[in-house]
């Protein structure tokens, strides 16, 4: 599941850079598309997202080799040769450019303008709308607008189980305490904790 940043192409995340491995720039893959096989063919070039600082900022990646090692995605790039290259991308996410119609094939993906906007459901009562999606290294945020406030939702699918796009609204199973505050003890209780703690201990002559 995830949400395709605003850009002038119709891009698809397929991938991050988990792990260097071995010592002639193999990268592990974290996969997010369902044709490992066929986006990573030898020569397929994707757009890196880095922070800027990186030396491969603006630069495209473009595929040597795939395989599996014991049942792990690796992937070898041109013009990373050994580990230390291979340890500069660690945690880049990959986009691959794709046509729009080609774009729907992909499965759980979609634009930030298609979900800006929608109602935020839970058990079956809207409970804000979405605001905005920020999309960091490890996995996509719905900023989801509640009244005055805004709650940052992890957009993965045991969170957010249901996207309807036609509907309008995305439906929501959040952990307690993310859309409102946990109930505090009662201050009596822990008052009285603090009173018996403070009565001195009884001592024999």
């Amino acid at each position: 599941m995830n949400a395709v940043p605003p850009t002038g192409k119709t891009q698809l995340r397929v991938g991050r850079l988990v792990k260097a491995h071995g010592l002639k720039g193999a990268i592990k893959l974290e996969l997010y598309t369902d044709d490992p096989d066929g986006r990573f063919v030898p020569g397929a070039t994707f757009t890196l997202q880095v922070p800027e600082s990186s030396p491969w900022h603006g630069k495209p990646l473009t595929v040597r080799d795939f395989r599996w090692m014991n049942s792990h995605p690796v992937a070898f790039f041109e013009g990373v040769e050994d580990r230390d290259t291979a340890e500069e991308l660690i945690r880049a996410i990959l986009w691959i450019d794709e046509d729009a119609q080609s774009a729907t094939v992909e499965e759980d993906a979609w634009f930030d303008h298609q979900l800006v906007g929608l109602e935020v459901v839970r058990d079956g009562a809207v409970v804000g709308r979405v605001a905005r999606v920020e999309h960091l290294p490890a996995q996509d945020l719905l900023i989801v607008r509640v009244g005055d406030d805004e709650v940052l939702v992890p957009f993965v699918k045991a969170i957010v189980p249901e996207v309807d796009i036609a509907g309008g609204r995305v439906v929501v199973t959040p952990p307690a305490g993310l859309f409102e505050d946990l109930p505090e003890e009662r201050a009596d209780q822990s008052d009285g904790g603090e009173t018996a703690a403070a009565e001195p201990a009884a001592t024999e002559d």
